[in-house]
């Protein structure tokens, strides 16, 4: 695809990145931890998408590399910190994995009934099922996940249309149950669904022009994206009112408004393929990462098998797995809320995009209009990292651990070997965002 990549193919790649599993779950835990004032975080972030996307597009359009973010934070800081960026990426799929499953778990639960053990059991297949499917050395093709995509972009729309007629502007009242900070944590959260701007930088070298076509890309993905996202969580909070707050499924109690019944068992077969296709992208991308890291001696060595090319990195692939198994028994055992581990997973991708707008502030000329908007999008993103809380730990817990480990192993960087996988993973996942 060198060389050959669209306008709107472009445009249609990075909307699939952004847009992910977190959708399904999402507009009702924001409901959940702000009420109808879900809505202000919702709108604060797509217009926080504009900054974040517009950077990465710059970048991407200035220098095209396949590294992506890695590339830039080495360039700006040292090989030690884009150590620190594969850590977070790696370290958040086993964190993320076990929300993402439980999401389409919840789905499935409505449809067929069984509550929670239904949705756990789910999920236990799910991260199973992805962790086998990888193991064997198969994954799904990129034009399935992108159609996977698009049927979300679909089913989304129908939601809203078929649901519209339910509204009522008297739902909004009271508008901050929770007060005005619950806002600022609702937007912590809802950062599961914008992960995947990083993703841009890296297909600047597919463009035909990409000086030309990135930018005009990026700004059709963030006008379809920021429509999707805001007719739905208006939709959410304008018809299912309150009672979107005791809902895990809300994509099916807005067609259920709308159509009926039946539906529940449509949306439950398309969240359960969303979720499946997603996961797959994500420990593709992380167990590559993972081996890449344990290659260049930033990771254990014995997990370094398969991490060459065509090889199948079925220790690293292990290891995502049992943590994921781990972290959803985990979250099971201890009683965790949902979001917990959403928020463990936030961390880490606000970390992420913390370390690559600060990279572009460094690197862009000073005082231009790129480097104020790269300034802007740093700022926000750091205010985000803070609205983590404590969760942030996770993801500060990764990066200092990276750099222990590097300095107990005085080992070689570990940028030159993550150059294919940073690629795929930007390209592949998000199903947070």
């Amino acid at each position: 695809m060198k060389g050959s990549l669209s306008v709107p193919q472009g445009a249609a790649l990075s909307i699939g990145a952004v847009l992910g599993t977190g959708v399904i779950t999402l507009p009702s835990l924001g409901v959940q931890v702000a009420g109808p004032a879900s809505l202000i975080a919702w709108i604060a972030l797509v217009i926080l998408s504009i900054p974040l996307a517009a950077t990465f597009a710059t970048m991407g359009a200035r220098r095209p590399d396949g590294r992506g973010v890695s590339a830039y934070v080495d360039d700006a800081f040292g090989s030690r910190a884009a150590g620190a960026v594969g850590w977070c990426f790696y370290f958040a799929v086993p964190v993320g994995a076990p929300p993402a499953s439980l999401m389409a778990g919840a789905y499935v639960a409505e449809a067929v009934g069984g509550g929670r053990t239904t949705a756990v059991a789910t999920g236990v297949c799910l991260i199973g099922g992805v962790g086998l499917l990888n193991a064997a050395g198969l994954r799904l093709s990129g034009r399935v996940q992108l159609a996977l995509t698009a049927v979300l972009a679909g089913v989304m729309s129908v939601a809203v249309l078929v649901a519209a007629p339910h509204a009522s502007t008297a739902l909004l009242t009271p508008f901050a149950p929770h007060g005005i900070g619950a806002i600022g944590a609702a937007a912590a959260l809802l950062v599961w669904g914008f992960a995947g701007w990083e993703a841009i930088a890296p297909l600047a070298g597919d463009y035909r022009n990409p000086s030309r076509d990135l930018p005009r890309a990026t700004a059709i993905a963030i006008v379809v994206v920021g429509v999707l996202y805001l007719a739905l969580a208006a939709a959410t909070v304008l018809v299912l009112g309150p009672g979107a707050a005791h809902t895990d499924a809300p994509l099916s109690a807005l067609l259920v408004a709308g159509l009926g019944g039946p539906a529940r068992i449509v949306t439950a077969v398309i969240a359960v393929m969303l979720t499946f296709g997603a996961m797959n992208a994500y420990f593709a991308g992380g167990s590559r990462l993972g081996a890449a890291l344990a290659a260049d001696g930033a990771l254990p060595a014995a997990f370094a098998k398969g991490s060459q090319a065509g090889g199948i990195p079925r220790r690293s692939l292990a290891l995502l797995t049992g943590l994921a198994l781990a972290s959803l028994i985990a979250n099971e055992v201890l009683s965790f809320d949902l979001t917990q581990l959403m928020l463990l997973a936030t961390g880490c991708f606000t970390a992420v995009y913390v370390l690559g707008t600060a990279a572009a502030v460094r690197l862009l000329p000073r005082g231009g209009a790129a480097w104020w908007t790269a300034l802007i999008a740093f700022v926000s993103v750091c205010a985000l990292l803070v609205m983590n809380g404590p969760h942030v730990l996770w993801a500060l817990g990764a990066a200092g651990a990276s750099l222990v480990y590097r300095a107990i192993r005085r080992e070689t960087p570990v940028t030159t070997t993550l150059q294919a996988t940073d690629q795929s993973c930007a390209e592949e996942a998000s199903p947070a965002g």
